[in-house]
């Protein structure tokens, strides 16, 4: 009985790790946002999406490493008590992702 419960709380607190910000899905952003822009701005915004998404990619990993310590250690995920920055890639990925809409939209290069 103690071994199930123990195996049950295991996988329990496994699935409660972060998430590596390649398994998070983008937020859904409306290209409308951007449609307005030109070209030159709408790169210039596309680049900057991309350095905030490194960013919260590179902390979120971060955040990942540390519940793979902490579930060896105390097994327990510590992003569980301190958050994670999946909210912020998944931002991210969707104003790249509307961003991107917007030049195809408006025949960018």
């Amino acid at each position: 009985m103690k071994k199930s419960l123990f195996l049950l709380m295991l996988i329990a607190n496994l699935s409660a790790c972060a998430l590596r910000p390649e398994s998070i899905s983008a937020t859904y952003i409306p290209h409308e946002k951007y449609i307005d822009g030109s070209c030159e701005e709408l790169d210039r915004q596309f680049l900057e999406a991309q350095v905030q998404l490194a960013k919260a990619s590179a902390l979120q990993n971060g955040k990942a490493d540390e519940d793979t310590v902490g579930m060896f250690l105390i097994l327990i995920p510590v992003s569980k008590f301190t958050g994670d920055y999946s909210a912020d890639v998944a931002k991210w990925k969707g104003e790249m992702d509307a961003i991107e809409a917007a030049r195809f939209k408006n025949k960018c290069k």
